[in-house]
């Protein structure tokens, strides 16, 4: 018998990207390819690559480079597989010019045909005959790369804004919404194989159906607008009977989230938003491109909690932008008191290759940049930890990601507060009921009893 080809293969970068690889993995599983997470031994690799700050590029590149060291035969694609290098030519391949193909981000069928190419696909007899269907939609949810419990749902490819220190609408494209049909069965799909927590993803969140000017769409025989609030809705009607979450990210704050707000105080999305604010005073955010002003953003995030007052915000934020002055830094620790962040993240200026903010005057040395990068974080952390203590005594809903012999031992879980490898966790103390066991994927109910600095300590109960 002619032994099954196998093919290596490895994701880097955002949960964007990971799903773009869950695609590629679930067309060579369908076309009877096996997969593996190691390079020696398979027929060839493929790497998925992230191409947006100068350490996720480096990380790329070594990344291929093992790839080829260890097999030889190599496939690239993802964010990184679209930027140009110094002379206008394509970066991987200046960088490792053996690799046998490269490829963009999002581009399923273009990888599958590099494979075909060096690794010609199994043949079987019983299935080639079939009509090949379109890879994002075959077994409608197809394989996931994350934990069974949860999921992420990609519901638009690229972006409109054209922020001058970001790259990647020159690499994803502009925003492409997927039709709304398609995501709920997904999401269905994804709910009925047991998924309790639907993590929604793309580059804009709250512009979904921007590009196709809200047009309206069928799901069930039933029309659907593709827009946010009536995808949440629906979301959360799928969600209901399995008792699953839906958590919403890469969220700007546009006046259309406002009515997204009353399903999150009633519980049917999570109350949680993650904003990509980036700065907040209003010359540094004109000369980031970015939509509103920080004034506006504080205005709408008291709008936000006073109609949800259990609403978490998580936020990303850029110091030492070109130009800044220490007076526009401090604009910007004020308002990180000021706005109650509750899960902050800051990233140091990087000067990525391409970006428009690289022409802007006022370049500040490295050394300023990550001392006032560290400077946010301690302000941020000081913040988030108050906010945390205050749940001590609550009881919370958490779901249960790590429970060695049943949770005898405790285990690890989230609260609604904590969304997966970004934000906190909650460690879970043994339960003080001999009866009472924790399982993964599902969810306990817990006392807070302490905190851990980013991470909360519960009681089961």
């Amino acid at each position: 018998m002619t032994p099954i080809p196998t093919v290596g293969f490895v994701s880097l970068g955002c949960p964007k990207a990971l799903t773009d690889s869950e695609l590629i993995l679930t067309q060579l599983r369908a076309e009877g390819y096996e997969t593996s997470r190691t390079f020696a031994g398979a027929d060839l690799v493929i790497v998925n690559t992230c191409g947006f700050i100068d350490d996720a590029v480096k990380e790329s590149l070594d990344t291929i480079g093992e790839a080829l060291a260890a097999n030889g035969k190599v496939i690239v694609t993802g964010c990184l597989g679209a930027k140009s290098g110094d002379d206008g030519g394509n970066l991987v391949r200046q960088m490792h010019p053996s690799v046998l193909a490269v490829t963009g981000p999002h581009a399923t069928q273009e990888v599958m045909d590099a494979v075909h190419l060096h690794v010609p696909k199994p043949h079987d007899p019983f299935v080639d005959l079939v009509p090949a269907a379109r890879a994002e939609f075959r077994g409608i949810a197809g394989i996931k790369l994350t934990p069974r419990h949860y999921a992420y749902l990609k519901i638009s490819e690229g972006c409109n804004h054209r922020c001058t220190f970001c790259i990647i609408p020159s690499m994803r494209g502009d925003l492409a919404s997927r039709p709304v049909g398609d995501v709920l069965a997904e999401a269905r799909a994804l709910f009925e194989s047991g998924v309790k927590e639907l993590l929604v993803v793309s580059q804009d969140t709250s512009a979904y159906g921007v590009d196709v000017k809200y047009r309206t769409g069928f799901f069930d025989g039933q029309p659907v607008k593709t827009r946010l609030l009536e995808l949440c809705t629906r979301l959360a009607e799928l969600a209901e009977p399995h008792g699953a979450w839906v958590r919403l990210h890469y969220v700007y704050p546009y006046p259309s989230v406002d009515e997204v707000l009353p399903l999150m105080a009633s519980g049917r999305v999570l109350p949680y938003l993650d904003v990509p604010f980036q700065h907040a005073h209003p010359d540094v955010l004109r000369r980031m491109k970015r939509p509103a002003s920080g004034e506006r953003n504080l205005e709408r995030l008291q709008a936000w909690r006073a109609l949800c007052p259990e609403i978490v915000v998580r936020s990303t934020f850029i110091a030492g932008f070109p130009g800044e002055t220490e007076a526009e830094f401090e604009t910007l620790l004020d308002f990180v008191r000021e706005a109650q962040i509750d899960r902050a993240g800051c990233f140091a200026y990087s000067p990525v290759q391409g970006a428009a903010a690289n022409q802007l005057p006022g370049m500040l040395p490295a050394e300023v940049r990550e001392e006032r990068r560290a400077r946010f974080m301690a302000v941020a952390e000081e913040v988030s930890a108050a906010k945390l203590r205050r749940r001590v005594g609550a009881t919370m809903q958490v779901l249960v990601d790590h429970a060695p012999a049943l949770g005898r031992r405790g285990g690890v879980g989230r609260s609604y507060a904590d969304a997966p490898e970004i934000d906190g966790l909650v460690r879970l103390l043994p339960p003080e009921k001999a009866s009472k066991t924790l399982k993964v994927g599902e969810f306990t109910r817990a006392r807070v009893v302490a905190t851990e600095g980013h991470d909360l300590v519960a009681l089961p109960i």
